[in-house]
């Protein structure tokens, strides 16, 4: 067997750490991939960021497994709106659960396929609760696809993506915003009156009280050339409104009425 210093060791942990894949690490080093998986794994288990070893290998952080970005995007914008992971005590896997309204059969529909395609290996069900279904997927690499999991509520804590994941949503934008607006947004009809004639205009609206993840909402929306602004409802500015014409047609465009 052939032992390998601890300098190179480091050097490849660096390396996997700022983001280089696990096959190049290995070219690079004239290491085997095989040992250059085993030591992300361990070394992602000490920092609390993997289950461990053992069990599938079809997680695409600790095992390069393929991944569908945008099915990824779509999926992070539901799972920072109505998403919510948790693992029971005494039991090794994680559970992801999305709750949407049954007034959007559709929405529910596409939450299960993109669950389905990000964790084909896995299992899904739906929940029946009161008015609304929760969506569920088992697994343990839940907080490795979500590093955002944590204690508490989401608006209590940070929410930052990693620069992986700003890079997927970077790719694949307009997913991130469906699952952002699928989740905690609307398109509604608002009407005003002018000179006795009633007016009609579509409008969207994104509410979440926590300012990171609608920081991420609209910094996405800048880069997308979508026009919004914050409103404030109640004395709290939870909401941000898309109403000028062109940034409604491109809403309408790519992600649409709820269904």
């Amino acid at each position: 067997m052939h032992f390998h210093s601890l300098e190179v060791r480091q050097v490849a942990l660096t390396l996997l750490r700022s983001g280089v894949k696990n096959a190049e690490v290995a070219r690079r080093l004239s290491v085997p991939l095989g040992t250059i998986g085993y030591w992300k794994h361990l070394d992602r288990a000490k920092r609390g960021e993997c289950p461990g070893r053992g069990g599938s290998r079809d997680c695409p952080r600790c095992h390069d497994a393929p991944l569908d970005r945008a099915a990824y995007s779509y999926l992070l914008g539901l799972y920072l709106g109505d998403g919510h992971i948790s693992k029971y005590s005494g039991h090794r896997t994680y559970s992801l659960m999305i709750t949407l309204d049954d007034h959007w059969p559709g929405i529910q529909n596409e939450a299960e396929a993109a669950l389905r395609t990000v964790f084909p290996a896995r299992s899904t069900c739906r929940v029946r609760v009161k008015g609304a279904h929760n969506v569920k997927v088992y697994s343990k690499h839940l907080p490795c696809l979500f590093p955002q999991h944590g204690p508490g509520r989401k608006h209590e804590r940070l929410i930052a993506l990693e620069a992986w994941q700003q890079e997927i949503v970077d790719g694949h934008p307009w997913e991130f915003v469906r699952g952002l607006i699928h989740s905690d947004g609307c398109r509604i009809t608002n009407w005003t009156v002018r000179n006795g004639k009633r007016y009609e205009y579509p409008r969207y609206w994104f509410t979440n009280v926590s300012d990171d993840i609608r920081r991420l909402f609209t910094d996405t929306l800048d880069r997308l050339g979508v026009a919004w602004r914050n409103c404030t409802r109640h004395g709290k500015p939870y909401n941000v409104s898309i109403a000028r014409k062109a940034s409604v047609a491109l809403m309408d465009l790519h992600v649409g009425p709820k269904h």
